[in-house]
């Protein structure tokens, strides 16, 4: 097995299920409402949707610098895209959005050796390695932070 194999496996526990932590985000995110995912249970956080939003975006960051793409600045409107339409349609439209995310980056992975991994990011000072791996705990940081919310709203 190669480590890039190996990376996307764990990428796809962490988002999928069968992790070793607990639940993945898909999990965590099964019968989450559009009204509890736009709530602000606890003041100044962000909600699950900003969150989703916010894993949807690093996502599709970190499959372009995969590609090719060099690090530019990320302003807030992309770092954590604000929510516009808060209706059930929007919603599950956002869950879509972040399935296919999760599924364009598992196969971008797959389209590099583990040669690539040593590989500088391009415009950063980390590896491709760092990047995956930093994709896969912040995915799990913030299912962690979706989890307490969940919690809160029980």
């Amino acid at each position: 097995m190669t480590e890039t194999h190996r990376i996307n496996s764990q990428l796809k526990r962490a988002q999928e299920g069968q992790a070793w932590h607990g639940p993945s985000l898909r999990e965590l995110l099964d019968g989450v409402t559009a009204e509890q995912a736009a709530a602000r249970p606890i003041p100044n956080a962000h909600s699950i949707w900003e969150l989703v939003n916010h894993i949807i975006a690093w996502e599709q960051i970190a499959r372009r610098r995969l590609e090719g793409e060099g690090e530019m600045a990320i302003p807030d409107e992309i770092n954590f895209p604000p929510v516009t339409d808060a209706s059930e349609t929007a919603w599950q439209a956002t869950l879509q959005s972040l399935e296919a995310s999760h599924r364009s980056l598992r196969d971008g992975i797959k389209k590099i050796d583990d040669a690539r991994l040593e590989e500088t990011t391009p415009g950063t000072r980390y590896s491709n390695y760092v990047l995956l791996h930093g994709v896969i705990q912040h995915d799990l940081y913030h299912a962690g932070q979706i989890a307490l919310l969940k919690k809160v709203m029980q």
